[in-house]
């Protein structure tokens, strides 16, 4: 899907991952492998509400579970995939719930496949990176299946569900509209200037002390970035409401089909048709036409500008349904990177501090440019460990086209829906080293960006054409959130998941904001001295020990002076110890101190 962070090519990097050995193509068939149980820690709220109003599941009962695996599968269908027996309060309600999570509580159970009954269908779940490769990887024997039939009343015939020749012709004309220059331009006239309005949207807060709830606050940043980018349209999300954000808005929360959805739609789709019929109004009158390969309109560089001006004989309501997949896609995918990235690294300090200090060397103060983002690297590494964790979508579905033998020797019929569950895959400690643990440093600093090494964006053929525009839009919005505002959660919060099309919050996630001084503000630029600090942290509510170093930065004892009253305001409810040398030609001075009192900083020069 356009602008949709899902799965790569699940080829793995090999830091921090399991080593294993290349079984030949006769032992797989013959000898299957054999998986231990594996534990998940999750936020989610288990505890069973009885007597509860709540709908019933989506999966079948243990009467219907039986049924399909008598009339379904046989008791031997020879496709060697075992068949789960899924029980109602096995699982929360598809609606309101983390369908992925009792998929993994069955991939403990039955292994990296297994067939699972789901009402009338019956699904194969796979949670194994070879197999998901397979699948993802041939195209011509796998399409969209199930996702194209309940998205066509939103998508139509755009090229996110497309299939065939339809979809070769669609995903062709798009995707030279993503070029290095548009990209390069959407960095310093798109992204920077929507993230720069979201933080001065947030300053009132930061001096109240009002809690913010930030996913929503990003969803309404990624919804004025993707109007900007895709049409040259300016939702203002972050300022306003209006009927089209309603309607985007009610579109990632409830149920295809819907009386709800029918009325969203139909807004979404007459605003897009207004957008395309303005704008080619304009290509029309200045006779435009694209005469560079990397061509960028200057006063709209939009990519329903380029496409327009391309000149290609497409109808209007086939424009409207690629661009339709973009804006809702895009919105919601780069919304929810940014959600799950700002709570890991609010319940990480130390790779906080680190991207923070990188943030402050690369960028020196000044917003990045696109030149900037390759010197991002911790920074990207956190993001894509967020992908990991919390990948978007959480579950993948596809449908055989025809009889296939899947690696490891498993049989599939024509027409079997197949459920790769990315979520399984990013969570199992057969695949990772330290599986549940939010480690940015897997992901190698100086290797390439991690992409088609791992399971960000879907893989094979239908990989995201906008993978790319997507991680930019994350780097440069993360980094000058970073560069402006400190963070931390409210006590006590529970931070549960339920499914989307991507990973959504339940409840949202709340944040208390405050705006950033940096030590290295404090510093002389004449200060011929240097200091060596080492912050310990005992934070008293819900935050681990923090550990973080800040080297060679120019201070001299009056900078370190007015450091520690920041310090010991931001941990006034604590201690800390400062480790501090300042050296100057005429002395060395090495010092401890604890940060408890009022005259905690009281720093001489020896």
């Amino acid at each position: 899907m356009p602008f949709s962070l899902s799965t790569t090519s699940l080829l793995f990097p090999t830091p921090l991952l399991k080593t294993t050995t290349t079984p030949t193509s006769a032992s797989i068939v013959s000898n299957k492998p054999t998986y231990r149980f594996l534990t998940i820690k999750s936020s989610t709220n288990n505890t069973n509400n009885k007597g509860s109003n709540k709908p019933s599941s989506w999966v079948s009962p243990d009467w219907l579970t039986s049924l399909t695996r008598s009339l379904t599968v046989g008791n031997d269908d020879g496709s060697g995939i075992p068949v789960a027996s899924a029980k109602l309060d096995d699982v929360s309600d598809l609606l309101g719930g983390a369908l992925f999570l009792p998929l993994f509580k069955w991939m403990n159970e039955y292994g990296p496949i297994y067939r699972l009954a789901a009402g009338p269908r019956n699904f194969v779940v796979v949670s194994d990176p070879a197999i998901a490769k397979h699948v993802l990887r041939n195209y011509g024997k796998y399409g969209k299946g199930l996702v194209a039939e309940v998205s066509e009343f939103l998508f139509g015939s755009g090229f996110a569900i497309a299939e065939g020749p339809l979809w070769t012709a669609r995903r062709r004309a798009v995707v030279p509209s993503l070029h290095k220059k548009y990209l390069s331009v959407m960095v310093d006239r798109v992204f920077c200037k929507c993230a720069e309005r979201l933080v001065e949207k947030l300053k009132p807060n930061a001096v109240s002390g009002v809690a913010v709830n930030m996913e929503e606050k990003f969803s309404q940043l990624t919804l004025d970035v993707i109007g900007l980018s895709v049409f040259n349209y300016n939702f203002d999300a972050l300022t306003t409401d209006s009927p089209v954000i309603d309607a985007v808005k009610a579109l990632c929360k409830i149920i295809p089909r819907q009386i709800k959805a029918a009325k969203a739609v139909t807004v979404i789709r007459r605003t897009v048709e207004e957008l395309i019929a303005k704008c080619k109004d304009m290509v029309e009158a200045e006779g435009e036409r694209i005469d560079e390969e990397e061509y960028v309109n200057d006063s709209d560089p939009s990519i329903l500008r380029f496409l327009l001006a391309s000149r290609e004989e497409v109808s209007s309501v086939q424009l409207r349904d690629d661009l339709l997949s973009m804006l809702v896609a895009g919105h919601e995918t780069t919304g929810s990177v940014l959600t799950w990235t700002l709570y890991l690294l609010s319940k990480d300090c130390t790779s906080l501090v680190k991207a923070q200090e990188e943030v402050d060397r690369v960028l020196q103060g000044r917003p990045p440019a696109y030149e900037d983002i390759k010197d991002l690297k911790f920074l990207t590494r956190c993001i894509t460990e967020s992908l990991r964790l919390y990948p978007h979508p959480p579950v993948l579905i596809r449908r055989a086209q025809v009889a296939d033998m899947l690696p490891g020797g498993y049989k599939v019929n024509a027409g079997q829906d197949i459920m790769i569950s990315v979520y399984n895959i990013h969570h199992s400690s057969q695949v990772w080293e330290r599986a549940e643990e939010f480690v940015p440093e897997r992901f190698d600093l100086e290797g390439p960006v991690p992409n088609e090494t791992n399971t960000d964006f879907s893989g094979g053929a239908r990989k995201c054409v906008g993978d790319q525009f997507a991680l930019l839009e994350a780097i440069v919005s993360l980094a000058i959130f970073l560069q402006h505002m400190d963070f931390a959660l409210i006590p006590n919060q529970n931070i549960s998941m339920t499914t989307g099309a991507t990973i959504h919050t339940t409840n949202g996630l709340y944040m208390t904001l405050s705006q950033r001084r940096t030590i290295s503000s404090f510093a002389s630029s004449s200060s011929r001295f240097f200091l060596f600090v080492n912050i310990k942290l005992s934070i008293t509510f819900e935050m681990r020990t923090m550990i973080s170093e800040v080297l060679n930065k120019k201070l001299d004892c009056h900078a370190l002076h007015l450091a520690s009253v920041v310090l010991c305001t931001l941990n006034s409810q604590s201690g800390c110890v400062v480790n501090c040398t300042c050296s100057s030609p005429e002395d060395v001075v090495v010092r401890q101190m604890p940060l408890k009192e009022a005259n905690c900083i009281d720093f001489l020069r020896a």
